[in-house]
């Protein structure tokens, strides 16, 4: 063939089938082939193709179909390659069972014709227009949107080294105990690699999640060629991460577990109950990762509707654990599986850009057990031997709905570690902002609560209220019922670190669950507080009550904070989380008879002349980075809040958390400078003649409603201090002000314009008893939310389950008291 001409269309269809794994804007799957519209390019199963047609008029379509035969006995070719070339074909999710040397893939391509289904088979060139030749040899090799959008999202499939076969590894007496390293080179304890050839234990750079180092791993690669090693702290009896400095990638290494236990390390040792060696023969399980994965333990897989696994798309675990807990909820699961035809019809023309759409999508996946089938090898041997095969679907593939869900946000939509928390309320945030009914199902998780205020010298009160949806509880460390046993742990673990002997067994903290509770409810320390009634700063306290009981109660256990170089650090705690708990007696009262009111005089606004010579309240950032903000997001709260203290910092961070920038670094720019989120500094005049956001914020944190902060500002030349006189000078203006800004989120919105009734007034809320049930919860292995694996244990048709990626298993030992998450529901009065 010339070279002018397109390439065949065989060929094409080869690579065509990258399509097939993640183009479907409605389901999971091509059974039946994919249809993508020559239009759009959206791809569609058979089932919904029909419904595309009659809702665009769009007759035309790409159809791409796979078969998968036999192969011949003794056949030497004329197969497709396992895998020819990763770049290409990391799309692809065939199954499991066709991954073999026994079978072969034979793609077709078609242009079907709607309504008449006409079709013409692929390559045509001969009668085909050249434009239409052109869009779909384009189209068969185009790379996928979502490897475009984020290309390290994709590398998680990783090769095999060249060297790992080969390896030498030296005998030089070196063993590596099980904790305790340090670089041999730098006093550096983080991002540690051991060299598989002669047992080094060397600092890193820039591998894998960017951690610091000063790079001795690689400079003793360039002194001796040995070319492998492993991550310390990655090692689990399901592999390890390994990197290749000769071929400059992470690998595979299918000999990791010989290569580790030639210097003392046995990654296996999880699996020998399997091997016949008796239980009181093993060393107990103390470790995050064996406990809570239930390591060692031969678990049962389960399958079925609501026992459908989702693949870690590379450190997307914490979406997957927090997505199942999610459609575990029947409020959920009627709001989008329920609706889902609804859904579907009133889509827009681009179904893969609409909420709504893509969570019904994924709900469907979970639970519909379409993808969720145990293996029956005798229908696939009868398949096969008719040249037909219908994929036993294990799990379902989240690329599209992550792509979606995290577009434009700086942190999830990166291929780095998340805490499961911030992601949660990132997900309420979307379900508030995409109304699908007369009733919102977050509305199960949302709250009042109740902040009382107290001057300590005048002893005079306040009395606000505000939405939340998590419980959040510190952890009370001070309460540990084993002290003595840590203080020995600590002197024997210090004492292996300095002889560079094996460290002891760990000893983790009991702490009672009732003193996170009590600590919970106890007064804190409000910094920075201004006292109405002394007209001054003074010290005060507040604590919090339930103004309102949640349908279902999300507790967050608080394990994670910052250590004294800012470093985020996790406690490596044990509660005893109870299955039934009873927080009734931490229902608001509101004002007490004999408790007098703080006056409602605002605090005076002081913006400096320079805003660089301006301080951040270090203590106002940490107290907002403890409650789980980006650090730097807290940062710029409290800069461009003016440091009046974390409360009015945290409404700054609620009005902003949507913004691309959010976590972005603070750049202070020069006075009257426009800043990065598109607001001015104070003082300096708005883009669009629109106020500074950062005083309509201020004003906001008061308790006045939005529209009356920005007519204000706008009446006094966006003077903070006279369009306060302004407000208290008009008061009538603040009673007809009405909330709509809700509305601007619904525009081109078609479900929520479709489906959505307008918004009731005043926050929704269902209350009721303030007894739960324990059904599910979340947790973490790691020692911090950048780093580790989230696992997702939900209590279903009487017995515990454990949902481990694509793993869904009957959990024998549910690990409740190490959670990070809790989910709870009302036990009915």
């Amino acid at each position: 063939m010339g070279s002018g001409c397109p390439r065949p269309y065989h060929s094409s269809a080869q690579l065509g089938k990258r399509l097939i794994s993640d183009f479907v804007s409605y389901s999971h799957d091509s059974e039946g082939g994919l249809y993508v519209c020559m239009n759009t390019f959206l791809g569609f199963g058979r089932e919904h193709i029909e419904r595309h047609y009659r809702k665009t008029g769009q007759c035309v379509y790409l159809h791409l179909k796979r078969h998968v035969i036999e192969k011949v006995p003794g056949a030497s070719g004329g197969a497709l390659p396992k895998r020819r070339n990763a770049k290409l074909f990391l799309d692809l999710e065939t199954n499991g069972d066709l991954n073999s040397d026994d079978f072969e893939y034979e793609d077709e391509a078609k242009l079907v014709i709607f309504p008449d289904h006409y079709e013409i088979s692929l390559p045509n060139i001969e009668e085909l227009p050249a434009l239409v030749t052109i869009a779909c040899d384009a189209l068969l090799s185009a790379k996928s949107p979502y490897r475009k959008q984020d290309p390290d999202s994709w590398e998680e499939e990783l090769q095999a080294s060249k060297h790992a076969k080969t390896l030498v590894q030296l005998d030089n007496g070196v063993r590596i105990p099980p904790s305790g390293w340090k670089c041999s080179k730098c006093d550096l304890r983080e991002n540690l690699w051991l060299n598989l050839t002669d047992g080094s234990v060397l600092c890193g750079k820039w591998f894998f999640d960017g951690s610091g180092g000063n790079g001795h791993a690689v400079e003793h690669y360039k002194e001796t060629g040995y070319p492998l090693a492993v991550k310390l702290g990655t090692i689990t009896p399901d592999g390890a991460d390994v990197y290749s400095f000769d071929e400059e990638e992470p690998v595979l290494d299918p000999h990791i577990a010989k290569h580790l236990a030639h210097f003392g390390i046995d990654m296996l040792q999880m699996q020998v109950t399997e091997n016949g060696l008796r239980d009181n023969d093993i060393k107990p399980r103390v470790s995050e990762w064996e406990v809570i994965q239930e390591a060692g333990v031969k678990l049962k897989p389960m399958y079925g509707p609501g026992y459908t696994g989702m693949k870690n798309l590379g450190n997307s675990c914490y979406l997957n654990a927090v997505m199942q807990a999610i459609f575990s909820i029947p409020e959920f699961q009627r709001a989008y599986v329920g609706n889902l035809p609804r859904i579907f019809d009133y889509s827009p023309l681009d179904p893969t850009q609409d909420f709504n759409t893509q969570m019904a999508k994924l709900g469907h996946g979970l639970l519909s057990g379409h993808y969720s089938k145990p293996p029956m090898k005798s229908e696939l041997i009868e398949q096969v031997m008719k040249e037909e095969h219908k994929p036993q679907h294990n799990g379902i593939s989240p690329r599209m709905f992550k792509a979606f869900i995290s577009k434009g946000h700086p942190e999830f939509s990166s291929n780095r570690q998340q805490d499961a928390q911030e992601f949660f309320l990132h997900l309420i945030n979307l379900v508030e902002r995409n109304p699908i009914g007369s009733e919102n199902p977050s509305d199960v998780f949302r709250f009042l609560v109740e902040e009382r205020t107290q001057c300590c010298q005048s002893r005079k009160v306040r009395y606000t209220e505000r939405v939340d949806y998590i419980m959040q509880l510190p952890v009370a460390m001070e309460a540990a019922t084993n002290k003595d046993e840590l203080i020995a742990y600590e002197l024997k673990r210090r004492e292996a670190e300095a002889a560079r002997r094996p460290l002891p067994e760990l000893v983790r903290a009991k702490i009672p669950f009732s003193a996170c509770l009590q600590a919970f409810s106890e007064p804190n320390n409000v910094e920075d507080f201004w006292s109405s009634a002394l007209q001054a700063k003074s010290a005060g306290v507040k604590t919090s009550r339930f103004a309102s009981f949640p349908e279902y109660l999300v507790v967050q256990i608080k394990k994670f904070t910052f250590g004294l170089d800012w470093i985020p650090k996790k406690l490596d705690v044990s509660i005893d989380m109870p299955d039934f708990l009873d927080i009734s007696h931490l229902r608001a009262r509101g004002l007490q008879p004999g408790e007098e009111e703080l006056p409602d005089i605002a605090p005076p606004i002081i913006i400096p002349d320079d805003p660089k010579a301006l301080d951040i309240d270090e203590p106002s950032v940490m107290q907002l980075a403890e409650m789980g903000f980006p650090l730097e997001a807290c940062r710029k709260a409290v800069y461009y809040t003016g440091n009046l203290g974390a409360e009015v910092a945290f409404n700054w961070i609620i009005a902003h958390m949507e913004e691309p920038d959010f976590a972005e670094p603070l750049v202070i720019p020069a006075f009257g400078e426009v800043s990065s989120s598109g607001a001015a500094v104070f003082g300096a005049v708005g883009l669009d003649n629109q106020p500074p956001e950062e005083m309509v914020a201020i004003i906001i944190s008061m308790g006045f409603q939005r529209n009356l902060a920005i007519q204000a500002l706008k009446a006094t030349n966006n003077n903070l201090e006279r369009a306060l006189e302004w407000i208290f000078s008009h008061p009538e203006l603040e009673e007809e002000s009405e909330p709509a800004l809700d509305m601007m989120n619904m525009e081109n919105n078609a479900n929520a314009n479709i489906l959505a009734e307008t918004g009731s007034e005043g926050p929704r809320i269902k209350d009721g008893s303030g007894r739960y049930e324990l059904f599910g919860f979340i947790s973490h292995m790691g020692t911090s939310t950048m780093s580790g694996h989230y696992v997702c244990h939900l209590k279903k048709e009487g017995r515990w389950v454990i949902y481990n990626d694509l793993r869904v298993c009957a959990s024998e030992r549910p690990p409740k008291d190490l959670g990070y998450i809790y989910f709870y529901h009302r036990i009915p009065s």
